[in-house]
């Protein structure tokens, strides 16, 4: 492969500006379970003289933890009894990209690798690479772009901390859904996140106000799905940061309050290795068989796969009649209340899955839909009837309505076990139940609210 366009950096472009002093630091990143960079800073020369050549390492507690980082059991790679040793950082020399946002530093994602470099199959960008190479080995590349929801406050992080993220400001106070004066307000952050993630070799195509509170989404220009995922995720971790330096904060949580969720939409499509079009039939004007084939193969493992899509206790809460998050397992011609809405003709046709949440995993989400479309290519699936009209009335199976429900259709899926292996399916399965265990411990304001005077 080669770095995606010309705003990323190679390894020799990367040692010029070292050597002239304009990078000093290096970002050394992969991405977790949670979807979130770790990794490490290293000093820029460090990093060119010893790391390039020899390679650097981290504990697999990375891949063990819960999202307060903490050491938990249940998993097979890592654990006390295995003495928490270390994992490579496999360095992509193509993602080499620099930071904007922060003074002369570069990051470079990397996939984990064991010390005897076989690869690391639980790490997220290994699963999402299995996949991809899935595709290929049948001649198709699989493209992908995502948009991603997020809710802006004017509390800075530590504020928002202090006050254990209730009675926050949000950055509108009205819905702002497609307003220019709603993104106006807040022009100053949305322009540099823009400006800043094309700078770091994004395609960002626009951001746009939605309903909630505060709430905006950015999309990005299709790309072929390992970069779109990287892409995502740095992007994820820049927002944050530059909302930082703004004083103010981004949260991603699929349902923040009672109002409107935040989504992640992603659209796919398969092209040919060559770039031809596989999903468009141009002298019949109509689908190909091989796109019915995906889409049924996506809807047919949803059930079963919703664990990537949704992975935490309150990615369920979206899940609401009327909510423009999908219920129905359902398929609709730019039809917003399916869970698959297709859209698009000739080159542009693609689906667009509209369970995910602003806090999916974005190369667990890909894979899954990689790996469930190409069960219905293989199976030779039929695609179902059309939802016509509101989905939230069908008589349609319906999406999981808990993490519970869905770690038992993962953990028990033939269909998962076969395309991603008994090792990764056990591993998720452990996550959910991390958090199912965590929840239920814990003693929440609404209880409080609830029994601590009228009970």
């Amino acid at each position: 492969m080669s770095p995606p366009n010309e705003r990323y950096l190679t390894l020799e472009g990367l040692r010029q500006r070292i050597d002239v002093g304009e990078v000093d630091t290096v970002v050394v990143a992969f991405t977790d379970m949670q979807g979130r960079l770790q990794g490490k800073r290293l000093h820029a020369r460090y990093f060119l003289d010893h790391v390039v050549e020899g390679g650097t390492e981290g504990c697999n507690y990375l891949l063990a933890v819960d999202v307060e980082m903490n050491t938990v059991g249940g998993y097979q790679i890592s654990s006390w009894d295995r003495g928490y040793g270390d994992m490579e950082f496999a360095l992509d020399q193509d993602t080499i990209r620099v930071l904007p946002h922060l003074p002369a530093t570069v990051m470079v994602q990397c996939d984990l690798v064991w010390l005897d470099h076989a690869p690391v199959e639980e790490s997220p960008r290994s699963i999402l690479r299995k996949q991809v190479d899935r595709a290929g080995e049948q001649g198709y590349v699989a493209l992908a772009g995502t948009e991603l929801e997020f809710i802006v406050f004017d509390d800075t992080y530590e504020d928002a901390w202090s006050r254990g993220y209730r009675d926050l400001t949000p950055a509108n106070q009205y819905n702002v859904d497609y307003s220019i004066i709603g993104t106006s307000r807040i022009e100053p952050l949305l322009r540099e996140i823009r400006n800043t993630t094309y700078a770091a070799g994004m395609d960002v195509e626009g951001v746009k106000g939605e309903c909630n509170f505060g709430q905006h989404e950015i999309g990005f220009l299709y790309s072929d799905a390992l970069t779109t995922a990287d892409n995502h995720a740095v992007y994820k971790t820049m927002a944050k940061e530059i909302a930082a330096q703004h004083g103010s904060s981004i949260t991603y949580m699929a349902k923040y309050d009672e109002r409107e969720g935040n989504s992640c939409h992603i659209h796919l499509s398969l092209r040919g290795e060559d770039g031809s079009v596989v999903f468009w039939d141009s002298d019949g004007a109509r689908r190909t068989e091989l796109y019915d084939h995906f889409v049924a193969g996506v809807l047919a493992t949803m059930s079963d796969f919703t664990l990537l899509y949704a992975p935490n206790i309150n990615s369920y809460k979206r899940f609401a009649a009327g909510s423009f998050a999908p219920t129905a397992i359902g398929w609709g011609h730019d039809n917003r209340t399916c869970a698959v809405r297709l859209v698009g003709q000739g080159p542009a046709a693609r689906m667009e899955n509209r369970v995910p949440g602003g806090d999916v995993n974005p190369y667990l989400a890909l894979a899954a839909m990689i790996a469930g479309g190409l069960h219905g290519v293989e199976q030779r699936l039929p695609l179902g009837a059309e939802l016509q009209g509101n989905a939230y009335l069908s008589d349609a199976p319906t999406v999981p309505t808990t993490l519970r429900q869905a770690r038992d259709a993962f953990s028990g899926s033939v269909a998962a076990r076969k395309a991603f292996g008994d090792e990764v399916v056990d591993h998720y399965t452990n996550m959910a139940d991390v958090e199912l265990a965590a929840f239920e411990s814990t003693v929440t304001d609404w209880e409080r609210k609830r029994g601590f005077e009228r009970l």
